[in-house]
This record gives C-alpha cells, sequence and structure tokens, in this order.
C-alpha cells in the first residue's frame, strides 16, 4: 500500500534511526560470531535502503515531483553513511553492507525503470493491399 510523500519520509527517518540505534546497542552481540556480523551487514543495508528513502522523499517534498534521487550525491552519500555506520560494528560488518547494498540498488533501479518509465505505443505498420481510388 503506497503512502503519501510526507508520510514516507517520516516512516523512513524513524525506521533507519531506529535501525542504527539498535545496530549500536547491540555492537557486542553482532561482534560476536560470523553470522551475526553478516546479519548486521544486512542490517547495515536496510539501513541504506531506509536511507536511501528518506533522501528522496525529503528531496520530492521540497522540489516537486518530477525531481530524482540521482548517483552523486544522494545514493553516493546514502552509502557511504550506511557503510560507515556498519563498520563501527565490525569491520567485515561493513564490507558486507557495501555488498548487500549494492545489490539492494540493483534491484531498486531494477523495479523503478519498472514502474516509472513511459511505454510508448509501437507505430502502425499497414500491411497488405493499397486502398483502391475511386475517382
Amino acid at each position: 500500500m503506497a503512502v503519501a510523500t510526507g508520510t514516507s519520509l517520516i516512516l523512513a527517518s524513524i525506521s533507519s534511526v531506529l535501525i542504527f540505534s539498535g545496530m549500536q546497542m547491540f555492537k557486542p552481540w553482532f561482534s560476536s560470531s560470523q553470522l551475526h556480523t553478516l546479519f548486521g551487514g544486512y542490517l547495515g543495508s536496510l539501513f541504506f535502503v531506509l536511507l536511501l528513502t528518506a533522501i528522496g522523499n525529503l528531496e520530492t517534498y521540497l522540489f516537486g515531483k518530477s525531481f530524482q534521487v540521482k548517483l552523486f550525491p544522494e545514493v553516493s552519500l546514502s552509502l557511504l553513511i550506511s557503510i560507515l555506520a556498519s563498520a563501527t560494528i565490525h569491520r567485515v560488518c561493513g564490507t558486507s553492507c557495501l555488498l548487500l547494498s549494492l545489490c539492494a540498488l540493483y534491484y531498486l533501479n531494477k523495479f523503478s525503470q519498472r514502474v516509472y518509465t513511459v511505454q510508448t505505443a509501437p507505430p502502425v505498420v499497414q500491411t497488405g493491399k493499397k486502398k483502391k481510388n475511386n475517382s
């Protein structure tokens, strides 16, 4: 179910703050085993998606519906923040955050292209016989 831009901005911002604070609170648990470290990287990539959503919604709210999120500075800034947030927990957590965030970015782009591209009708091609002119 889609929500308005302002509501999505608030939800994405609150969720990203909750994920970041949860990652910092449970830092010893994420560093305790390899599987927990990979899970921390996954949460970092989720933080990246939510942060990118919040930034995109803020720009849409401020600049209008035609504004698009670009690779630089929005995506790269969100990616850098999420990697640094994950790397404060563990270095491997930051690396797995990078890889999973790039995968998430690929699928976000693929979904966006499918939803927001304008479909044009193919040109009509006449085949067969020509019209007879009865004049």
